[in-house]
């Protein structure tokens, strides 16, 4: 705002109404009763502007006039801007309610107002809640008790990450130590929800239907009571050798099993069976086209079926609480490749050593090898656990119960051992392991540069062993690991399969 040092007449009717019409007339009459000299200067000063004089000789000017127009001359905006000036209202628009919606009609156009075009003027008081609102706002307020850590410093490291790493969970060793620590100290992972841990939950459910179909349509029930009863409360044993039971006689030439050995069809129902069919009937799958047994892929099938009620209740209750918190952990990929890996290892390694007349199946060896990661998180993360000790012992007890249901029928040891083996080598792999110093980080990079290559050793050895040698002459006793040497199985001799039963001994 201008102010004006200069000289009035006592009397002088500064107050008028400048509304009125004489005044409005002549607004700058109430300056005309000054004593003035031509020859006086006055001093306008403004806020920011440079203080201008100017002299009253210009022809027949007022005072008042004149300071009038140096203050339009000093505040005008530059010529550009000319023809975007808004013309003198007119007299109706100057009678016109000042504050009717909240409008301006005649404002004042200052320096100031001209430079603040984005501030507060001209908008409403809506626009400024909000945006006062807005400043103590925060977007990446979290419940840290329970909600996963991000913000931009997570969004920065998830982005400077290459794909394969997020994939097999290594770019968590981008994120800062302390919030790792503190984030495996509350259980959190690289993802909230197990997806692959779920899917894999409901196929096995679907399919394990099916096979209490197959069962109801050659047997008349969903649970096999003849010619022997599964212990499992399941379907019988043909009927899960034709669905992709792991059975060695359909991968490959077994000694003491010919293709033209006698079994009990997936129909029969009596006790010895009375109808019979040769291991290529029972095998399924299009049989063998005249060759020799070639169904390598039961190694993997083998994963997906359950003998019984009983035993899918037990595995499905370890797959969605140890199985699903190490998909947290690790990620859906890695945890994806440690399963599969895990429960194929113990199909191949249960083929080499167990008695090959017996039919083995189940998801045991797969989540045995989620359960070995547990044992490597325990290990590579003992000063962040909570009770160690306590925890080691549980776990201990744990793989002990897990060994002795190896010995129950349809249920193969070896498949634990060995999911529980191929566990330890790819977890120690894939896993996210906090590595605090420089030493503990290169004893892990040892370790996982070692177990990559033993794993593949591992896999191509004993395939290469079921299908060339015989296992039981490389180790003999290895068969006790899942056999209970009884009268009724010859003491775990032979291949364990009778021909009086139309199916395996144990």
């Amino acid at each position: 705002m201008a102010h004006f040092t200069t000289y009035h007449t006592a009397g002088a009717n500064l107050h008028a109404d400048p509304f009125e019409d004489d005044v409005r007339d002549k607004p700058f009459d109430a300056f005309d009763g000054m004593p003035r000299d031509d020859t006086m200067t006055f001093t306008t000063t403004t806020s920011g502007i440079p203080a201008h004089t100017s002299s009253l000789s210009a022809a027949g000017r007022t005072e008042a006039q004149s300071v009038v127009s140096n203050y339009r001359r000093t505040n005008s905006p530059p010529l550009s801007n000319m023809t975007s000036r808004q013309p003198t209202p007119s007299l109706s628009e100057r009678n016109a309610p000042i504050f009717d919606d909240l409008a301006v009609p005649y404002k004042d156009e200052d320096s100031y107002s001209t430079l603040r075009s984005s501030s507060v003027i001209g908008k409403s008081d809506a626009d400024l809640a909000h945006n006062a609102a807005d400043i103590g706002r925060s977007d990446s307020y979290q419940d840290l008790e329970y909600a996963e850590p991000s913000g931009e410093q997570s969004k920065l490291v998830a982005d400077r990450a290459y794909p394969f790493q997020k994939a097999l969970g290594l770019d968590m060793g981008k994120y800062p130590i302390d919030q790792r620590i503190e984030d495996k100290k509350r259980g959190i992972g690289r993802q909230k929800y197990p997806f692959v841990v779920w899917a894999l939950t409901i196929v096995m459910f679907g399919i394990f239907i099916n096979e209490l179909v197959v069962n109801t349509r050659a047997q008349g029930t969903p649970v096999s009571f003849k010619p022997v009863v599964n212990p499992m409360l399941g379907p019988s044993e043909s009927a899960l050798i034709n669905l992709g039971a792991r059975f060695p006689p359909c991968m490959k030439v077994v000694q003491g099993l010919p293709l033209t050995t006698p079994m009990a069809c997936l129909n029969d129902t009596a006790n010895p069976p009375d109808q019979l069919c040769s291991i290529e009937d029972v095998c399924g799958f299009g049989g063998f086209n005249g060759g020799e047994p070639n169904q390598w892929f039961r190694f993997i099938t083998a994963i997906f079926l359950h003998a019984g009620f009983i035993h899918i209740i037990l595995n499905m209750i370890a797959q969605m609480i140890i199985s699903a918190q190490i998909e947290r952990e690790m990620g859906s990929v890695g945890f994806f490749i440690t399963y599969f890996a895990a429960g194929i290892f113990g199909n191949v390694l249960g083929g080499n050593f167990s008695l090959v007349g017996a039919p083995s199946i189940g998801a045991s060896g797969a989540i045995f090898g989620t359960v070995a990661v547990t044992w490597v998180d325990l290990f590579a993360h003992w000063k962040y656990q909570d009770r160690p000790r306590r925890k080691l012992a549980f776990m201990t007890v744990e793989l002990l119960f897990g060994i002795a249901l190896g010995y129950i029928p349809y249920v193969d040891n070896f498949a634990h051992l060995g999911g529980l083996c191929m566990g330890l080598l790819v977890g120690t792999t894939l896993y996210p392991v906090i590595s605090p110093t420089k030493r503990h980080k290169l004893i892990m990079w040892a370790f996982r540069l070692a177990a990559i290559p033993l794993a593949i050793v591992l896999f191509v050895v004993l395939i290469r062993n079921f299908y060339t040698s015989d296992p039981y002459a490389a180790c003999s006793g290895c068969r006790y690991l899942s056999c209970i040497p009884l009268a009724s199985n010859s003491y775990c001799q032979g291949t364990g399969f009778t021909t009086t039963t139309g199916g395996s001994s144990i």
